[in-house]
């Protein structure tokens, strides 16, 4: 009886330590990979422990949270002025930018330390 497909290529018994070892990395990386993308990952849980140096209290309301931004503004303006002032050409010009960018955010910090309801 004549068979309709031929016999699979016979096995390669002798297969190299090289290859082996090319294979088992091969497969590690698209395992990796697979995970990296396909398994996702469990979200961290918040705790109490504080993860740096400075936290800041949850229950402070926005007015205390507005006033403090307003005040550290002020600091960095009066900082980077005092810094502008003391450099010439370029780095001077650098130098008002920050500070113009300072200024602004400490108007709008401002306004929304007008506009925030007192509890």
């Amino acid at each position: 009886m004549a068979k309709i497909t031929p016999n699979p290529p016979a096995a390669d018994e002798h297969v190299s330590r090289a290859q082996t070892a090319r294979n088992k990395k091969l497969d590690d990386a698209a395992t990796r990979a697979l995970d990296f993308y396909l398994k996702p990952t469990p979200k961290k849980e918040t705790s109490d422990k504080p993860n740096s140096i400075f936290r800041i209290a949850p229950d402070i309301d926005s007015e205390c949270l507005l006033a403090s931004l307003s005040e550290n503004l002020a600091s960095a303006n009066a900082m980077i002025s005092d810094l502008a002032f003391d450099l010439d050409g370029s780095r001077r010009r650098v130098a008002m930018g920050i500070l113009q960018v300072i200024e602004v955010s400490e108007l709008l910090a401002n306004r929304a330390l007008d506009i925030v309801e007192v509890r």
